[in-house]
């Protein structure tokens, strides 16, 4: 972008930074960029696996579950936030500081394509819903509404703030309406139930907590980055983990527990067809809700795309809005959303050792000497050294030791593989006569 192009969007108010620091002059307040962020994790989804943990758990473990997953993302992704207040830069502008260069390429590409994976799924899951409780056309409606997300991402981050204040309080009205519905037709207390024989054990409940939202939790700088500070931008991070990431999940738990879900073994904690099946102007609430509660999660994953692949390609975020999108459009009409259960069993094993290193690499060891320290390399081999040993403890954890969380695994190994890595290398450079 020319001098010229850039002075013009900056007066316009309508920059998004994707390949330079957020000017401070151009941070937003706490309460904006928190807008950002709370709603984001207020999703149906959240609701079926709330519903989920709870089913297999029972009521008191599943909430010690999802508070366990609650608190790791907060801690993850609020060191990551801190990074971004701290220092204006997004996702992929940081991961080249840790990996070099030319090497970020590769996690940045990876997260910023697994993040329109799941544009696609959370489309095409609104045109299944829709269809399954009232019998829309699913691929007509999973194409009117992979549009209309497309075009609200187009706005830019205050868009996301936007449709962010509407889509919490959204759900939490309308959970709640479920929630008493569901209490009404039951006599059961809810912290009486003791679970309907799920497959999850405990570790794998809080596996799913984090994974629901690790890939843009790792990405957290492509919002947070417009904070004015490392303290407000991990505020930010923590209005969504664990403030608004619990509340939907404990929603959809307490559906279970009170018997108001109609398949909680694979549906979990989904409430939609329970507002449904009681009518009147429930209905086109259900409908509206549908649209802003998946259309903003949608609307965060496409902008995390399209800002790394901007960065990576030298691109404007919405020319790549547009082109990723459209491919999450058609995808989504394909029917990707059904490969759901793979989508998270990559994202639990792969994606926490990304941000384990980023965090170590850039917070903890440049106390003690190590780490990039501002360094510009083409290729650093530690921190790819700690994804790859954290990605492999992970994926032997998920295979031989289930009963324990495998992406909590990753990130622990990846940051003694890092730290181990790092101390090496720092040796190494000493060596190297002047």
């Amino acid at each position: 972008m020319t001098t010229t192009a850039r002075d013009t969007t900056h007066a316009t108010g309508i920059e998004e930074f994707e390949d330079i620091p957020v000017p401070p002059d151009r941070r937003r307040g706490l309460w904006s960029v928190s807008a950002v962020w709370f709603g984001f994790p207020m999703v149906l989804t959240c609701a079926i696996f709330g519903g989920l943990i709870v089913y297999s758990l029972g009521f008191w473990t599943g909430m010690l579950a999802i508070a366990t997953g609650g608190l790791c993302l907060m801690l993850y992704v609020g060191s990551l936030s801190v990074l971004a207040g701290r220092t204006g830069k997004n996702f992929a502008l940081s991961a080249a500081e840790t990996f070099g260069t030319r090497a970020a390429a590769v996690p940045s590409g990876f997260l910023a394509t697994i993040v329109i994976g799941w544009f696609a799924f959370q489309t095409g899951m609104a045109g299944s819903i829709l269809h399954g409780s009232l019998g829309w056309n699913e691929r007509l409606t999973t194409l009117v509404a992979g549009l209309a997300f497309v075009a609200v991402t187009l706005l830019g981050i205050r868009a996301l703030s936007v449709i962010g204040m509407i889509a919490a309080p959204f759900y939490v009205v309308l959970g709640l309406v479920a929630v008493f519905l569901a209490a009404g037709d039951s006599d059961a207390s809810p912290t009486a139930y003791q679970g309907g024989g799920g497959a999850l054990s405990f570790g794998a409940a809080v596996t799913l907590v984090i994974a629901s939202f690790i890939d843009s939790g790792t990405m957290t700088a492509d919002f947070t980055r417009w904070s004015r500070n490392g303290r407000e931008g991990f505020l930010a991070a923590a209005s969504a983990f664990p403030v608004s990431q619990v509340i939907a999940l404990v929603i959809g738990g307490l559906i279970v527990a009170l018997g108001g879900a109609a398949d909680p073994a694979t549906d979990g904690g989904d409430f939609l067809g329970l507002l449904i099946g009681h009518g009147g102007l429930l209905v086109p609430l259900a409908v509206v809700f549908v649209f802003v509660n998946l259309g903003s999660v949608c609307a965060h994953c496409l902008y995390n795309g399209a800002v790394g692949w901007s960065q990576l390609t030298r691109g404007r975020m919405r020319r790549l809005t547009l082109v990723l999108g459209a491919l999450g459009v058609v995808l989504a009409v394909a029917g990707i959303w059904s490969y759901f259960e793979q989508w998270l069993n990559l994202l639990g094993v792969i994606v926490p050792p990304i941000g384990a290193v980023v965090i170590l690499d850039q917070l903890v060891l440049p106390r003690f000497g190590l780490g990039s320290r501002g360094a510009v390399r083409a290729v650093r081999w530690p921190p790819f050294a700690g994804w790859l040993a954290g990605a492999v403890a992970a994926l032997l954890t998920h295979a031989f030791a289930p009963w324990l969380s495998d992406a909590v695994v990753g990130f622990a190994i990846a940051a003694l593989v890092v730290t181990l890595a790092s101390v090496i290398d720092s040796r190494k450079d000493k060596e190297i006569p002047a």
